[in-house]
């Protein structure tokens, strides 16, 4: 079997693949020092190489276009943000029986951002609400497109995900009151919806993918699910970090309508179901967070 593939639908990605990838492609990094990135996340493999350069392999097909969705916006979006984002350098070809583009991007320094060292911190959740709004203004000169003509217009409304999120309310009833879950659901789904510009929008805007130096937001990572159009996706932070009090700084400093408000709950209720029913049984951590995420926003 070559290396990079398996028997099964996901590839093996080790540092070997990584290396031959490195020295086929970008000979000129070839002798920096790779070292895997650990706990990464679900959806890339990470390895660190040399001091200033990460690699991000997907580890399945539907992020595969993320590397050259962010290649091609994330260097546009960059100046108009008060954060830190990635700086992509370089998308590699798929080789070595590794089927999908991969990227190399500068190092960012910080650690995951935490509950705990957050969620009481009016400052941080006032900075949130300022990328936020950065990015919602940001406007592109011409139409955008993602991979292969992917059009980042064409973002999944919340009521597609009616179905699975009813499912999983039914899954959880006993571990959560399934009634309070159901009347938030119906709220959110019968919410006005946003009824002005299409806007930018992170799409995966929660606390795994913020970063910290010495205890203050430094950077937002992974735009995988960059697009335009409604922004109430984004306002799951209010829930997966914040708590009560950080969270109605959070709205204030933003300025969202009611309707706005209530359908970022449903995301944050439908997103959080999905993970809950999904990994919670085997990951206590995710367990915890889900179970957090779900609280907060029954609670608004």
């Amino acid at each position: 079997m070559e290396t990079g593939t398996t028997a099964g639908s996901r590839p093996a990605i080790d540092a070997a693949l990584v290396g031959r990838l490195i020295r086929a492609q970008f000979p000129q990094w070839a002798d920096l020092p790779l070292r895997l990135l650990e706990p990464a996340g679900s959806d890339h493999v990470i390895h660190r190489l040399g001091e200033e350069l990460s690699v991000r392999l997907p580890r399945g097909a539907g992020v595969a276009g993320q590397a050259a969705k962010e290649a091609e916006w994330l260097p546009r979006l960059a100046p108009h943000l008060p954060l830190a984002v990635p700086a992509p350098v370089a998308v590699g070809a798929p080789a070595f029986g590794y089927p999908w583009p991969w990227a190399v991007c500068r190092w960012l320094d910080g650690e995951v951002a935490t509950v705990d060292a957050l969620a009481d911190s009016p400052r941080a959740a006032v900075e949130l609400a300022g990328f936020l709004r950065a990015l919602w203004a940001f406007t592109p000169s011409e139409p955008p497109v993602g991979e292969v003509g992917e059009d980042l217009t064409a973002a999944r409304p919340l009521a597609d995900r009616d179905r699975a999120t009813r499912a999983a309310i039914a899954a959880v009833d006993g571990v959560f009151d399934a009634a309070a879950l159901t009347a938030l659901w119906d709220e959110a789904l019968g919410a006005p919806g946003w009824d002005r510009p299409p806007v930018w929008f992170h799409g995966d805007f929660h606390t795994g993918n913020l970063l910290t130096v010495d205890g203050r937001l430094s950077a937002v990572i992974d735009f995988g699910g960059l697009g335009i159009g409604d922004p109430a996706r984004d306002l799951t932070i209010a829930h997966t970090l914040m708590s009560a009090g950080s969270r109605a700084a959070f709205r204030a400093a933003l300025d969202v309508d009611d309707a706005t408000w209530v359908r970022g709950r449903g995301w944050a209720l439908a997103t959080g179901l999905n993970a809950y029913t999904a990994y919670a049984a085997t990951h206590p951590r995710i367990a915890a967070q889900t179970t957090r995420q779900i609280t907060e926003a029954l609670i608004g």
